[in-house]
């Protein structure tokens, strides 16, 4: 064996050996300026054949559907192999731990913020109440029903494989985790059972990367519809509180999170959006952060986060770390009350969203979870204001937009300083991506050398390094 490895090392820099293959060309960028295309196309059909363009709402969520079919195979892959890739629970606890408290931290400060900017702006002060409308309120608050009790035993599937068979992100968290320590306990018997599932996770972005290409169909039929329903005269009647939301996450994401990230890491938060442009865009005309869930983890493993790290914190914070969802409930609250013309005190405020904040944890990251939180939460907490929820339905589609855009650059901020506190996350190789240096790898959604071992190999108690799996 060895002397075949020589002889290979010999042929590889003698004069005549072969030139290597040329690097595949990168075609994918021309997919993304096929949806940039796709959504003026849509916003132009949408104004100018708003009745046919209604009818191509089901492109967008035929899209959206074939995403979250996705979902939850990358989760369990993903978390299965950063649990059962560690060597000590106790880091796998420290982890999470330390990211649940960012996210409760997190979602306060956005609640804040929210205040501040909604009792500023005063939002909703001059609008009137229809029957119509006051009917959608209870509609959507009916579809939120469910009490704490009802929430938690909704985290334990009916059966091991029911997680993954009704999309369900949080019963797939538990069953990875489950199986992730289940590999721990194994030791290195267990290994081939990882290096399955690292394979399988290998399938799944492959089929991931080929639904991509369907992604200007989806944005082309999701645009066309919502511009076709909404019209221009909606968001004249409600550009207030569309710029007052908008306005509080720009604050929120370039501001907070910017300051906080260059602060602990040293790293340009602008920079780290660039890096991830491809997936913004793709959220912009989706309306779903859980869109470019996948992606994420890819990107931020690629990035240099470890892959424990990233396997812990992406999927949780997409159920947990919803700042844009609390800046969306802070407003539209303070927006129904002044609309109904009961504003609420200071203290009832904080009641309300704090409540709401309870209340929010686990919504699923697509279009319409906000206005039914935020109609559920008002039925549970404040009844009178639900019927006010149907005031802010013309615009909850371009709102939503804003809030999954918010989630998103919240969870990437949040997967690098988590890593970055736990000393997980590769600095010189951050710089390098981030530089342009190593480009990620968008034909398969992963890279190589990425996915052979983490970034940072796992630490033992006394400091030496595990073994990375082969």
């Amino acid at each position: 064996m060895t002397s075949r490895r020589a002889a290979v090392a010999d042929a590889s820099t003698s004069p005549t050996a072969p030139a290597a293959p040329p690097a595949k060309r990168d075609r994918t960028h021309y997919l993304y300026l096929a949806v940039i295309v796709a959504v003026l196309l849509g916003i132009a059909v949408g104004f100018a054949v708003p009745d046919f363009a209604k009818e191509l709402k089901p492109l967008g969520k035929g899209f959206v559907a074939l995403i979250k079919m996705m979902i939850s195979p990358i989760i369990f892959c993903t978390i299965v192999l950063g649990v059962g890739s560690v060597r000590r629970a106790a880091k796998v606890g420290r982890v999470g731990g330390l990211a649940l408290g960012y996210f409760l931290a997190m979602s306060f400060v956005a609640l804040a913020l929210g205040l501040l900017v909604g009792n500023i702006i005063h939002p909703g002060s001059g609008m009137h109440l229809t029957e119509a409308v006051r009917g959608v309120g209870h509609e959507q608050a009916q579809a939120a029903a469910e009490g704490p009790v009802d929430f938690v035993l909704g985290i334990i599937p009916t059966t091991l494989v029911s997680a993954f068979t009704e999309g369900e992100v949080l019963q797939t968290l538990l069953v990875a985790l489950l199986v992730g320590f289940a590999l721990q306990a194994m030791g290195r018997a267990g290994e081939p059972v990882l290096r399955g599932v690292e394979h399988l996770q290998r399938l799944v972005f492959r089929v991931l990367a080929m639904i991509m290409w369907a992604a200007p169909i989806g944005a082309f039929g999701a645009m066309a519809a919502v511009v076709g329903s909404t019209g221009v005269d909606a968001l004249k009647a409600l550009g207030t509180i569309m710029l007052g939301f908008y306005t509080t996450c720009v604050l929120f994401v370039f501001v907070v999170l910017g300051a906080l990230v260059r602060v602990v890491t040293g790293v340009s938060v602008l920079r780290l959006f660039r890096y991830l442009g491809r997936e913004f865009l793709l959220i912009l005309s989706t309306s779903s952060s859980e869109s470019a869930l996948p992606r994420l983890i890819a990107k931020m493993e690629h990035l240099g986060v470890s892959r424990p790290v990233v396997g812990i914190t992406v999927p949780t914070g997409y159920s947990f770390n919803l700042d844009g969802t609390m800046i969306y409930l802070t407003m539209a609250s303070l927006f129904v009350a002044d609309a109904l013309d009961q504003p609420m005190s200071i203290g009832q405020q904080i009641g309300l969203l704090l409540f709401m904040m309870v209340a929010s944890k686990g919504a699923a990251g697509v279009t319409g979870a906000g206005l039914a939180t935020l109609a559920g939460a008002l039925q549970s907490h404040k009844p009178a204001l639900v019927d006010g929820v149907g005031l802010i339905v013309g615009i909850d589609r371009f709102m939503s937009e804003a809030r999954a855009l918010t989630n998103f650059a919240g969870n990437a901020v949040a997967t690098l300083l988590i890593g970055t506190w736990t000393g997980e996350v590769d600095k010189d190789r951050v710089s390098r991506v981030l530089a342009g240096e190593l480009p990620f790898d968008e034909t398969t959604l992963l890279d190589e050398q990425v996915q052979a071992a983490p970034a940072v190999p796992p630490q033992r108690g006394d400091g030496e390094k595990e073994p990375a799996l082969a």
